[in-house]
């Protein structure tokens, strides 16, 4: 599936997200020249050595002069600063978008910075795995996964296609949601099971150094795979959590009480509460089996 063709497209950071969507630019040669920024000259000069971009600037003013798309990968406190440094180099007719998994903070922080004439759409491929960097990247990280764009009212339409025509060339199911409704989506099915994790692996941790070495050697299928979600970047998820504090909050409330019914119900041997449970819960296995998500 080819997408729309941007003459020059400005990658600010290039991780995983990034460095993935350059090799889906550079695949389908839908980019005339990809520009690379990042904080560090070691990360631009990786992205260089793996193909991934044709010029590489430290610099995100310099990365987005005569860019026809824009898109903001690095951790989300960085957006307000980033969009405040470009804002000016912004050519008009510009396309600036997103790939954070925390869309109000987003629309908040960039959107003022925008000048008129410049357009912004506010989105999240949803997908991923535990590394980061340029060289964690690949094509086929967006193949049949979801990409949720939240435009606002007065979002262009034009800009709004070609972001869903990017991302649907990548092989993504893109649909449109409000930036509120999909902050308290991604709160229970990504940013909580991420706080779960880091809290369990943080608790192993904190165990006595025998019963920890033995935890590490036992590990079964579940307790790895929290290490595997534990083991996502810690800047990234930092900011998730502060920039969706309410949503994962609410979420966490909820989850709370369910785990202290949960404890009451091994607590007294209700062991017919627990079984239904877990038959609910494995239902729900089997519909992310079937919409192909697992």
């Amino acid at each position: 599936m080819s997408g729309p063709h941007f003459e020059r497209v400005a990658l600010i950071g290039i991780g995983l997200i990034n460095s993935s969507l350059a090799c889906v630019l550079r695949r389908d040669k839908t980019a005339g020249e990809i520009v690379a920024c990042a904080r560090r000259q070691e990360t631009l000069d990786t992205a260089t050595k793996l193909g991934l971009s044709d010029r590489t600037t430290l610099d995100p003013a310099a990365a987005v002069a005569g860019a026809d798309l824009v898109v903001l990968g690095t951790p989300l406190s960085t957006y307000g600063g980033i969009a405040e440094v470009i804002a000016g180099a912004l050519k008009p007719g510009a396309i600036v978008t997103d790939v954070g998994s925390v869309k109000q903070a987003v629309i908040r922080d960039v959107r003022p910075h925008m000048p008129a004439g410049v357009h912004f759409v506010a989105g999240h491929p949803v997908a991923g795995t535990e590394h980061s960097g340029p060289a964690s990247g690949f094509a086929e990280l967006f193949r049949d996964r979801w990409c949720i764009l939240t435009p606002l009212p007065d979002t262009d339409q034009g800009a709004l296609g070609k972001v869903t025509a990017l991302w649907q060339s990548a092989g993504m199911k893109v649909l449109t949601m409000d930036a509120e409704h999909h902050d308290l989506v991604l709160a229970i099915t990504s940013h909580l099971p991420h706080l779960i994790a880091y809290t369990i692996v943080g608790t192993a941790t904190d165990l006595e150094d025998a019963l920890k070495s033995e935890v590490i050697k036992f590990s079964a299928g579940g307790f790895r795979d929290f290490t595997r979600i534990a083991a996502s970047d810690p800047v990234m998820w930092r900011d998730v959590f502060l920039n969706n504090r309410e949503a994962v909050l609410e979420m966490l409330q909820r989850f709370s009480e369910d785990l202290t019914a949960l404890q009451r119900a091994i607590r007294w041997g209700e062991g017919q509460k627990l079984e239904d449970l877990f038959t609910r819960t494995r239902a729900i296995r089997r519909s992310i089996i079937e919409a192909k998500q697992a």
